[in-house]
């Protein structure tokens, strides 16, 4: 038998295949039931005891032997099998990978909100399907107001409280109102709804981010002092503001925002179409009303809000003049904005 493994581990050291098939085929030959190795194993029980020890130690090295050898083969077919643009060196440099950027309303974004997060903001969100009363009920809209019309919202479903898609993130700062402690100073973005006609300047869906402050003696000054900061935050430090008396059934007063034109320094251009400003948002004072509808006390607290359309602040930020281009996915204009994200 000691010749027999030898002359088979001879023969093993020499196997040579091409193909899956042929190591298959050897595989059967010497490990399969009636392979020639597992007749030798069959043949070990009938030696005598004295020479069962260094046979088996011989006939042990040769199973090991026989499936090195087979995973050695099956190895290189799987290597020579493989294209040659597979076999990589790991010498050279990797390729550069362009990961691309992010949006501009999401930078924009997260910009206002960092801005305002400086100034003791905390972010607050809601829900985007909302009802009558968050969005218009608990903010002073009359039942005969223009934006309860269909031409203006998104409703849902109909009843005493109708269902819609919320037409600003008010709707957050109502749901604020009603669960957080006093004193409140939240900012709330989020993406609205309105049924208008598509254009360069207006679209179905946009963003916004809003604001509130309530506390014990907040004033107009208040109000003025924030907006100026923040504008000069966004704009430059040489950013000026100026507030144009306006209406909003939720705040009394009201005031829409001009910001000094960061293209022409105020000198006119057609950006801001001569006039040196450039409207960046709306605000005012708390209205007493929202106040009582919402569960607090109007003669000890006050408060002011702000909101402002994202798209309209990257407009101004990137000059871009067709709102439509940050809802198209269009590769050319978003790589416009991978250097500055």
């Amino acid at each position: 038998m000691k010749e027999k493994i030898e002359k088979l581990l001879a023969e093993i050291e020499g196997l040579k295949a091409s193909k899956e098939q042929e190591i298959e085929e050897i595989r059967v030959r010497l490990l399969g039931k009636k392979g020639s190795v597992t007749r030798l194993f069959d043949e070990f029980r009938d030696i005598l005891p004295e020479h069962k020890r260094e046979i088996g130690q011989i006939l042990n090295k040769l199973k090991v032997a026989a499936s090195g050898k087979i995973d050695e083969l099956r190895s290189l077919i799987e290597e020579s099998e493989q294209p040659a643009d597979s076999k990589y060196d790991l010498t050279k440099p990797g390729d550069m990978i362009s990961i691309g950027g992010r949006h501009p309303i999401s930078v924009t974004r997260d910009e206002i909100l960092s801005i305002f997060n400086k100034f003791g903001y905390i972010l607050a969100e809601g829900p985007e399907i909302e009802d009558d009363w968050h969005v218009f009920g608990a903010l002073n809209f009359p039942p005969e107001h223009p934006a309860r019309d269909m031409q203006d919202t998104f409703f849902i479903s109909n009843g005493e409280n109708p269902v819609l898609l919320r037409t600003h993130t008010s709707s957050v700062q109502v749901r604020a109102m009603e669960k957080m402690k006093l004193p409140i100073r939240i900012v709330c973005p989020g993406r609205v709804f309105r049924n208008e006609a598509i254009s360069a300047r207006a679209h179905c869906i946009f963003h916004q981010v809003e604001g509130l402050y309530i506390d014990k003696k907040v004033s107009f000054a208040d109000l003025k002092q924030a907006v100026l900061l923040f504008a000069r935050e966004m704009f430059g430090e040489d950013a000026q503001i100026r507030l144009r008396p306006s209406y909003f059934p939720f705040t009394e007063p009201s005031a829409e925002v001009d910001v000094s034109c960061n293209i022409c320094k105020g000198t006119g251009c057609n950006i801001c179409k001569g006039t040196g400003w450039l409207e960046i948002m709306g605000c005012g004072m708390v209205d007493p009303n929202v106040l009582e509808a919402n569960g607090i006390d109007s003669t000890i607290y006050t408060g002011f809000a702000f909101g402002m359309g994202i798209e309209r602040i990257a407009m101004l930020k990137w000059q871009v003049k067709d709102l439509r281009h940050y809802f198209e996915n269009d590769i050319r204009f978003l790589k416009e904005f991978e250097t500055v994200i």
